[in-house]
């Protein structure tokens, strides 16, 4: 009985919602890696890693959570790239940094998630040496993101899902 179940599953899973979507997302993170590399980012993943980030089954949920990851990322790089420009990026100065960086948002009427995705992008700026100028590297790293938010954007506007996958 148990070995029908599963043949059963698979079955109906395979042609279910989850090939469309692992179609949709390959698709997606592929598509915002190839042009990420064709601008020659320097670190072209991030814009992959966006896709998957912001990939909803609806363009409503997926502009929610873009506007957010945009804004949050916009007001990290900037803030990233002006700290690591006049301070040493130590424990100290990013530790207050990152607490600032919550009173900017508060104060922007942002939600959590784009605090959370400010933080992330000031850390990458300010804590990663690449020996480039930190204004290069918030420059690089927003255009990546907004680069991903943008294919995924676009697919969930142009290739919609029928229904939300639950896990």
């Amino acid at each position: 009985m148990r070995r029908q179940k599963t043949r059963t599953w698979f079955s109906s899973a395979w042609r279910s919602i989850w090939l469309v979507h692992s179609i949709r997302t390959g698709i997606g993170a592929a598509a915002s890696l190839a042009l990420a590399r064709l601008l020659s980012m320097p670190e072209s993943y991030w814009a992959a890693i966006t896709t998957l980030i912001v990939m909803q089954s609806t363009l409503g949920a997926a502009w929610n959570v873009s506007k957010q990851r945009f804004l949050g990322t916009a007001v990290g790089a900037a803030s990233g790239a002006f700290l690591a420009t006049y301070f040493q990026p130590g424990i100290i100065v990013f530790g207050i940094a990152i607490f600032a960086l919550g009173l900017v948002c508060a104060i922007l009427l942002l939600d959590q998630s784009a605090y959370r995705f400010a933080g992330v992008t000031l850390s990458i700026v300010i804590l990663l040496d690449r020996g480039r100028p930190p204004y290069l590297m918030a420059v690089h790293r927003f255009v990546e993101v907004s680069l991903g938010i943008a294919v995924a954007l676009a697919l969930a506007a142009l290739w919609p899902e029928k229904e939300v996958l639950s896990y």
